[in-house]
């Protein structure tokens, strides 16, 4: 009877051992998010610029403090972006002050500067506290980090760059972005800070919608 009762605990302490082991059912599933809890539907979309890829955009602002803390999480997540995967950078604009902000940062870009002058932007306004609140005050930033006044003023008055702030105004609208920092995937998805909850589940939710737009890609 004792030896019985012995065998009988020795089995169930290897079945709980066992349990214990694989963990619960499902441990390992990725998370499901809900739209309009954890994300917002855009509707209608908001149309890619690549239809071949999925597009990741970015609404943010230079003077924005929670964008500057967003942007030590976010740029290790773009570096591992997979190739079917692009991003782009959206300036937000709801003054005048900001449309100045989104005039440098595709001034930097069509200069081929902007992956230098992006971090100096972001420095200026959150840590150095300047306001660049006039095109002298962001040229002199420019001058200092290596591009020439001129090209600093013809890029920054040019047809392109004031085309590019109007697009970007007009996508952010479509969007119904009111918040930065805020991600939209694929023009369909907006994700908020509010919403998913830290900048860094802003990243999960992106990440899994992204998948979402693959698998239906795929079919």
């Amino acid at each position: 009877m004792i030896k019985r009762l012995l065998l009988a605990l020795t089995l169930m302490a290897y079945g709980l051992a066992g349990i214990a082991a694989e963990g619960p059912a499902n441990a390992d599933a990725p998370k499901e998010y809900v739209a309009g809890t954890d994300y917002d539907v855009i509707n209608p979309p908001v149309r890619s610029v690549d239809p071949n890829t999925i597009e990741v955009a970015e609404f943010f602002w230079y003077g924005c403090g929670h964008c500057y803390s967003f942007e030590p999480i976010i740029e290790p997540w773009k570096a591992k972006l997979p190739a079917d995967v692009t991003f782009r950078g959206v300036p937000a604009v709801w003054h005048e002050k900001m449309e100045l902000h989104a005039k440098a940062y595709y001034t930097a870009e069509a200069l081929g500067v902007l992956d230098k002058m992006h971090k100096v932007l972001f420095q200026a306004m959150n840590v150095d506290r300047k306001p660049l609140a006039s095109q002298k005050e962001i040229a002199a930033l420019f001058v200092a980090n290596g591009v020439s006044e001129e090209d600093f003023n013809k890029a920054f008055n040019s047809f392109g760059v004031n085309s590019q702030v109007k697009q970007g105004i007009a996508m952010a609208k479509a969007a119904q972005i009111t918040g930065t920092p805020a991600l939209m995937v694929n023009g369909k998805y907006h994700i908020s800070g509010r919403k998913a909850g830290t900048q860094s589940d802003m990243l999960k939710v992106a990440d899994y919608l992204i998948e979402k737009e693959r698998a239906a890609k795929a079919k």
